[in-house]
């Protein structure tokens, strides 16, 4: 497969999913959610990551990281709802934003005591 059709496929794929689970969020809720929430993008760039060729290092360092920058994306999730109806969906998801933000920040400080290294 040549550079430039593995590219178009990579684009193609991953927008796909995309629009499917966004799809099925409209109609069913927990479904979409459940979707959205397994490691589907990981997965993928795991996948484009080993067609093209990547080394094992790589592709297991790519999850050890994606794990650590999971953890500061979680309290979005429970904040999201309450701040989505006192604020609207613009300034709630500023906020989240802020909040990941602060969250990564405060990980990294900390992960740095016991040597790990996020940024």
């Amino acid at each position: 497969m040549g550079a430039i059709s593995l590219l178009a496929t990579k684009y193609l794929v991953t927008a796909a999913l995309v629009v499917l689970i966004s799809e099925v969020a409209k109609h069913f809720s927990k479904l979409g959610a459940l979707i959205a929430a397994l490691p589907t993008v990981t997965i993928l760039v795991l996948v484009w990551l080993y067609i093209e060729g990547q080394p094992h290092q790589r592709l297991a360092e790519h999850v050890w990281y994606t794990f650590w920058y999971v953890l500061p994306t979680l309290p979005m999730f429970l904040l999201f709802p309450a701040l989505l109806h006192r604020f609207g969906f613009w300034s709630a998801l500023g906020f989240c934003a802020l909040i990941t933000f602060a969250c990564f920040g405060l990980l990294a400080f900390l992960g740095r005591s016991f040597g790990l290294e996020l940024i």
